[in-house]
């Protein structure tokens, strides 16, 4: 999906397609919140006003890279999750047997449809953090891309969240419910929170 035109991945979000959805909108987020990291740190790399911080820039830079290709990478990555759970449901259930199988490849599908979204957030979080960085250090006439980073990453956070909560609701193993909700809240509060004080950290 990563491959595909601006055009063509808007056409095929608004689609009856049920993915890509929610959380490959938020990989997107995040994929392009890290790309703005990419695009203050290249604006500051060179530049003799901001030599003290090339070194810094450049480490930012190339962990930015990776956060970028990990996150347009799972785009597709919550769309198989999204898909291995619609199949789940579609697995034959004449009998008892067939139900016990259903029901465990469903509570499966489950499950690895809130780790993807959830490593989303984590990823998109640590976006937030590099988007912190640039815009203490970087190119001051890049600040407001620094601030649009961390804007998006927050964005990207918060709807992977969502989709991990929703599908929290229909798992079964209460000790993982429990687990994944608490972290589920601690990264929801922690991103809120980082947000605001980056954005208050600056005054245009």
């Amino acid at each position: 999906m990563k491959n595909l035109s601006i055009k063509e991945f808007a056409e095929i979000t608004a689609s009856k397609s049920a993915v890509p959805g929610g959380g490959s909108i938020a990989a997107l987020c995040g994929g392009l919140g890290a790309a703005l990291v990419e695009m203050v740190s290249n604006l500051t790399i060179g530049n003799k006003k901001y030599a003290e911080a090339e070194d810094k820039m450049i480490s930012i830079k190339s962990r930015a890279l990776i956060l970028r290709n990990d996150l347009l990478d799972d785009i597709e990555k919550d769309s198989n999750a999204y898909a291995q759970v619609m199949n789940a449901y579609k697995l034959p259930k004449a009998n008892d047997e067939e139900k016990k199988i259903r029901s465990l490849e469903i509570q499966k599908g489950l499950k690895t449809a809130v780790w993807v979204p959830l490593e989303i957030a984590f990823k998109s979080y640590k976006v937030i953090e590099l988007s912190s960085e640039v815009v203490k250090l970087g190119n001051k006439n890049a600040v407001t891309d620094g601030l649009v980073s961390a804007m998006m990453a927050r964005t990207a956070t918060l709807s992977a969240l969502l989709n991990v909560k929703i599908n929290l609701g229909s798992i079964k193993d209460e000790l993982f419910v429990v687990e994944m909700s608490e972290k589920v809240h601690k990264l929801e509060s922690s991103c809120i929170k980082e947000e605001k004080r980056i954005l208050d950290s600056v005054k245009l």
